[in-house]
């Protein structure tokens, strides 16, 4: 224990740096180990998947992306076609981000779809986006088929369906009563002799339309989302960019890469102290003479 005391203090420096270095892969290794372990428990949970640490952060909405407007619908068991909201999340593996990314878009187009937003991040480095589209839930299989022949390697791939069939019933029926309802004010509203009957009258037939309207809409959105599957892509030259759970618990590849990139990341950091210290030393090395000599004549 002496000798150890005695070559820290006549090695005060590169004790200093083994402290720092011995600091960084604590922090590196077992708050990433925690880190991971928290996203696999979640993403087999049930909860929306993140990418892995130190990678960019892809977020992936959890799937069956509709709710109902209101409390869930009662089963309809006899409704022969159904109504089923189609989503599907890709990652993929590419050699060439914007290419891959203009292909997927052209191909919705071809499909009779349409691109419903795009994303490219890091452009000149290391480039990863996120395109969003919508193809007729007829082509999906085919659209799939296409994306898949784009990549190097799928990473990931959920498909996911939400019968909406019971809510768009429910929604039928409701409108239907909206509707009889309306038709029996407005016998009423021509009966309707005083002022402010008439006036009551009109109110519950606006409100009643408006009501009607609304349940419409919302019929309108059910349909038009049944009849068009979304498909969210990610896209990365670097596997550990994007969204995915391994599927083995070690795997030393990853471990180095990660290594690596923490490497680059803690010599960054450093580097951007060094660069800090040196702007500053404009006004600490005068503040050190100055101490230094004024020190120095006290002690004359």
């Amino acid at each position: 224990m002496g000798r150890l005391l005695n070559w820290i203090k006549t090695h005060k420096l590169t004790s200093l740096l083994l402290i720092i270095v011995a600091y960084f892969v604590y922090s590196q290794f077992f708050g990433g180990l925690t880190r991971r372990t928290a996203l696999y428990e979640s993403a087999d949970s049930g909860v929306a998947m993140k990418s892995a640490p130190g990678s960019l952060n892809f977020d992936i909405p959890r799937i069956g992306g509709i709710a109902p407007s209101y409390d869930e619908a009662a089963p309809a068991p006899d409704v022969k076609n159904r109504l089923v909201v189609q989503e599907s999340y890709l990652s993929l593996l590419v050699n060439n981000v914007t290419e891959v990314r203009e292909q997927i878009i052209q191909k919705a187009d071809q499909l009779g779809g349409y691109m419903v937003n795009s994303n490219l991040n890091n452009p000149q480095d290391a480039p990863t986006a996120t395109v969003t589209v919508r193809v007729p839930s007829t082509k999906l299989q085919e659209g799939l088929q296409a994306f898949r022949g784009l990549a190097v390697k799928v990473i990931s791939e959920n498909l996911s369906g939400q019968d909406v069939t019971d809510e768009y019933v429910d929604n039928e029926a409701r409108l239907a009563t909206l509707e009889k309802t309306k038709k029996k004010f407005e016998e009423i509203l021509d009966k309707a002799t005083n002022v402010q009957d008439i006036l009551t009258v009109q109110r519950e037939i606006i409100t009643l339309q408006s009501q009607i309207d609304s349940v419409k809409g919302q019929q309108n959105y059910l349909e038009k989302n049944a009849q068009m599957a979304k498909l969210t892509l990610y896209l990365s030259t670097d596997e550990l960019a994007l969204p995915y759970a391994p599927s083995e618990a070690w795997r030393p590849e990853v471990i180095f890469k990660q290594a690596v990139r923490s490497l680059i990341g803690n010599l960054r950091k450093l580097g951007t102290f060094v660069i800090w210290l040196a702007v500053y030393s404009v006004i600490l090395i005068p503040v050190f003479l100055v101490a230094y000599f004024l020190r120095k004549r006290r002690v004359v």
